[in-house]
């Protein structure tokens, strides 16, 4: 086995470390400025969230999913981990602002994120954040979703609603594990 760790550096490490003349410190910091921020934003993040992760971690051990599938709009429980995705995701403000959509129906949140080219297949290492799909049946329909709180390239960690003993709790998979379908990508906005 390979493992590899990948950590981040600033800008301005990296300068350092690069020994940035006084003229390229120029130029790192206008490119930094609030001028450029837009460029920046628009650039693909890494496709996760630390944000959805907090959240769906907040949840762990609900029992029932009462305060997901009203909050969707069902006046009494459904099969809820979809409406566990989407609940997180709103606190986040992912909804609104088009990051992911609002959905109940896990086929639906899979054909959202492959319209718009924001999907990765079995095998993919996930990053914190994304969405992570089941087909438990592998009859090419997802059944079950849930959010990816971490991995290490051999095993993916993960919270879901909906899921053994009806509750939100944290699940292992191996990376190749053959229930997973694929994941979706946030692109923010």
């Amino acid at each position: 086995r390979l493992i590899i760790t990948i950590s981040g550096k600033t800008a301005e490490q990296m300068a350092q470390e690069y020994g940035f003349t006084q003229e390229q410190l120029g130029y790192l910091a206008e490119l930094l400025s609030d001028d450029y921020e837009e460029l920046w934003c628009g650039l693909p993040s890494g496709g996760g969230s630390d944000d959805i992760v907090t959240v769906a971690l907040s949840q762990v051990g609900n029992v029932g999913g009462q305060p997901y599938w009203s909050w969707y709009g069902f006046s009494s429980r459904v099969e809820w981990c979809a409406c566990f995705v989407s609940w997180c995701g709103d606190q986040c403000g992912y909804i609104e602002s088009g990051v992911m959509p609002k959905f109940s129906y896990c086929p639906y949140g899979v054909g959202w994120f492959k319209s718009r080219g924001q999907w990765n297949g079995q095998g993919y290492i996930p990053e914190p954040g994304m969405i992570i799909f089941f087909d438990w049946n592998h009859d090419g329909e997802s059944d079950h979703v849930g959010i990816v709180e971490s991995c290490d390239g051999i095993y993916v960690h993960t919270v879901e609603g909906n899921t053994t003993g009806d509750m939100c709790k944290q699940n292992t998979y191996s990376v190749g594990y053959s229930g997973i379908m694929g994941y979706g990508m946030l692109q923010h906005q």
